[in-house]
């Protein structure tokens, strides 16, 4: 799978994507993750990629120039699935939309910042627009962050046991059981006792009990 992100902040993204799982993930050729900086798309002598808005409302909005001409120098290379927008009223991000993004084989993100992008770019060359929650970052690399890790831990061979993403906390719309490792006894604190008797089918329906009641606790609204 490839990933573009589109961004006029590339550093901010650099660090997260050369660690652990994602860096992990790219050195195998599962995946691949590349950071584009705007600014490189600018006619402007300065690289300004934002200008004031039309109408006097305050705040910069991100130009289509440089924006469209990235978006179109990467489609004249491949073919892209989706083009996502990072925007808080966007579509909810959660594991269902993470489990189709991780099924698609070239995508686009383009990262938001100050008060967002020329509309033109929503109504002409995005495809899909996905927020990470109801609140307001200063930009989308953290959401784009987000989104990608949740994806590409979901492609199969980058988690070293696959059936671990299937246990995951919303895979079954359920919150994930507690879990436990050695030692099995501290400070009088035991590990409950069906967890250490070897018996499967116990552990199974312990594990779902504990999902159940979890989820009825903590996230009524999965229920529904």
């Amino acid at each position: 799978m490839r990933i573009d992100i589109l961004t006029v902040f590339p550093d901010m993204l650099e660090g997260f994507f050369n660690c652990s799982m994602m860096a992990r993930a790219q050195k195998a050729g599962l995946a691949e993750i590349h950071l584009h900086d705007i600014r490189d798309y600018t006619t402007d002598k300065h690289h300004k990629t934002d200008d004031y808005p039309f109408g006097g409302c305050a705040g910069l909005v991100m130009k289509i120039e440089p924006i469209d001409r990235l978006i179109t120098d990467l489609k004249s290379q491949r073919d892209y699935d989706e083009v996502i927008y990072t925007s808080p009223d966007g579509e909810q991000f959660n594991q269902k939309t993470a489990n189709s993004l991780s099924l698609l084989e070239n995508v686009i993100i383009l990262c938001g910042h100050y008060k967002g992008i020329d509309y033109r770019i929503r109504e002409h060359l995005i495809t899909r627009e996905i927020s990470i929650g109801d609140y307001v970052l200063t930009g989308g690399e953290l959401a784009a962050a987000v989104m990608t890790d949740s994806i590409v831990r979901l492609i199969p061979g980058v988690l070293s046991d696959e059936q671990s993403a299937l246990s995951d906390c919303f895979q079954d719309n359920l919150l994930a059981p507690p879990v436990y490792t050695r030692p099995a006894e501290y400070k009088g604190w035991k590990v409950p006792e069906v967890l250490l008797s070897g018996n499967q089918a116990l552990i199974d329906d312990w594990e779902f009990q504990q999902s159940m009641d979890r989820t009825k606790r903590l996230r009524p609204d999965l229920l529904k």
